[in-house]
């Protein structure tokens, strides 16, 4: 099923990417959300796809060291500024031993891992690094959190891809496979990510729902035409509330 509009190249997005997704202060929710599914035992913490290190530099508690691993030079050179350690490498191929960690996050990533197995085989490859009682801490669900009830849903909803592949119990089910089991789940609300029918629009011509909108029947242009003629197009909708869930390895 074809994308809607062109995938982002994450080395050019990166210098504006916190600012056009919320900023500080849904980072921080992230933040907190992460922490507060993470064992007061963990010592280490690698958070995958960790792009401009926004949320990785919140992820901080006295006793726990933090890294960062992204598969983009623009993105690991963002985080590392923010002083996040950082490894420029793919979170379905680790440069680290088996059972070196006590804690793997992924925060907005599994969502966008559309090529078939890739999601299956992060999930694993996380279980691979942890220790025994270690825990894998990931968003689910992300894109359908953006479901608000709101008119540019309605718009939108035609046009959804089928299945998401971030899809909670497709993860658990991968998990399950890694020998991870469910033992938590925290919310938390996405600050500033109140959609604009007018943003809406952007985002589907710049390719930012390419994980979540295959228009039918119409195209990209076409449909971004509709979204920017409803009604106050520059009054943000409600912000979406992201779903968080932990695993742990036996």
């Amino acid at each position: 099923m074809p994308p809607a509009g062109p995938l982002l190249d994450y080395d050019a997005e990166a210098q504006a990417y916190d600012a056009t997704r919320g900023g500080t202060p849904r980072a921080e929710a992230a933040g907190r959300a992460v922490l507060a599914l993470l064992p007061a035992t963990a010592g280490t913490l690698l958070d995958l796809g960790c792009g401009t290190g926004i949320v990785t530099a919140r992820l901080n508690r006295p006793g726990l060291r933090t890294y960062g691993a992204d598969a983009s030079y623009g993105m690991a050179a963002m985080a590392a500024r923010r002083g996040v350690p950082v490894v420029l490498a793919s979170g379905t191929r680790l440069p680290l031993r088996s059972r070196s960690l006590d804690a793997v996050s992924a925060v907005w990533l599994l969502h966008l891992l559309r090529e078939p197995g890739t999601v299956a085989h992060l999930v694993a490859e996380a279980g691979r690094v942890l220790r025994p009682g270690g825990v894998f801490i990931t968003t689910v669900d992300k894109d359908a959190a953006h479901d608000v009830g709101s008119d540019i849903d309605a718009l939108l909803a035609p046009h959804l891809t089928t299945a998401p592949a971030d899809a909670a119990d497709t993860v658990s089910a991968y998990a399950a496979r890694a020998g991870l089991t469910p033992y938590g789940e925290a919310r938390f609300t996405g600050h500033g990510q109140g959609r604009t029918p007018r943003g809406a629009a952007e985002a589907l011509l710049a390719g930012r729902y390419a994980s979540r909108i295959s228009p039918r029947g119409t195209t990209p242009r076409e449909l971004a035409a509709r979204l920017a003629l409803l009604p106050d197009p520059d009054a943000p909708r409600a912000e979406p509330v992201y779903r968080i869930r932990g695993y742990v390895r036996g």
